[in-house]
């Protein structure tokens, strides 16, 4: 996994501020997040061997998000200790548990293509890339994995403009249902910018897996939400982890599916994530 590491500061509000609005909320907490540290989280609390390249402040966040990383089998010595502070989520939850995000990247600045370079990719079948990190890293790793036969994915959230020939190395890229909308107008347009397939997400409805061979739409359990914070990226780390146990696209998402239904039954993100015997059936 490459991407970002945060400090999600997590606030419930009985609804979000308007313009030059004050609203009165509960008490904050400060949970582990970003979305690279989160998918790496959510595969390796399903049993994934996987590690994050990534960085982190020499403060009492960072000290948070490897104590996270570490006690879910997650490996972090490409996790490095940057001048900067630690990334901040500042996350807002209604009582419906949707959630409205602000982040401020921090150390997640630094991961450079050094990171990437100092990397060894024996053993590696899959790479899942989240943005929140330099998109020139995020468009080298996908180049310098794709070039020692690694399977790359790439979460595009925040949208952002990819190189044409980082598209057409993914297979696949990840998109929820707004993302899809912003670039292409139809989830099978999502392949003429130049990925080999799509997954879009689609909240409660579930996944849309997009190939040359057409969509195929898997559904996902009913669940009561509490929070949909870092579901997205519960589904990207699971979705990960099917791929690598040679699991097709449409079996990876049926699965994911499954296991991102399952995070949002709870608060927060990396603490919602299920272990394997937790999924919902």
């Amino acid at each position: 996994m490459l991407g970002s590491a945060n400090a999600d500061l997590v606030v419930a509000v009985e609804r979000r501020p308007a313009g030059g609005e004050t609203v009165l909320g509960g008490d904050t907490v400060v949970m582990p997040g970003g979305k690279g540290a989160n998918t790496a989280v959510a595969a390796g609390r399903l049993g994934c061997d996987v590690a994050l390249v990534g960085a982190v402040g020499a403060d009492q966040y960072g000290s948070l998000l490897r104590e996270s990383l570490v006690s879910a089998g997650v490996r972090v010595e490409s996790v490095r200790t940057s001048d900067r502070p630690t990334g901040i989520a500042y996350i807002t939850v209604t009582p419906d548990g949707e959630n409205s995000i602000v982040v401020a990247p921090g150390a997640n600045s630094d991961v450079s293509a050094s990171d990437v370079d100092a990397l060894s990719w024996d053993g590696v079948s899959v790479l899942v890339c989240s943005l929140e990190v330099p998109l020139s890293t995020v468009e080298h790793a996908v180049a310098v994995a794709a070039g020692h036969g690694v399977r790359c994915v790439l979460n595009l959230s925040p949208v952002t403009a990819v190189s044409p020939e980082a598209l057409a190395l993914l297979d696949p890229l990840i998109v929820n249902e707004h993302e899809a909308l912003a670039l292409a107008d139809s989830f099978e347009g999502l392949l003429a910018l130049g990925p080999r397939s799509a997954v879009v997400t689609l909240g409660g409805r579930g996944a849309a897996v997009v190939t040359p061979e057409g969509v195929v739409e898997v559904p996902a359990p009913a669940v009561d939400v509490v929070d949909t914070t870092g579901a997205g990226d519960a589904f990207a780390g699971a979705l990960a982890f099917g791929l690598s146990r040679g699991d097709s696209l449409v079996q990876a998402a049926r699965f994911a599916t499954r296991v991102a239904a399952t995070s949002v039954t709870r608060a927060g993100a990396q603490p919602s994530y299920p272990r394997a015997d937790e999924v919902l059936a």
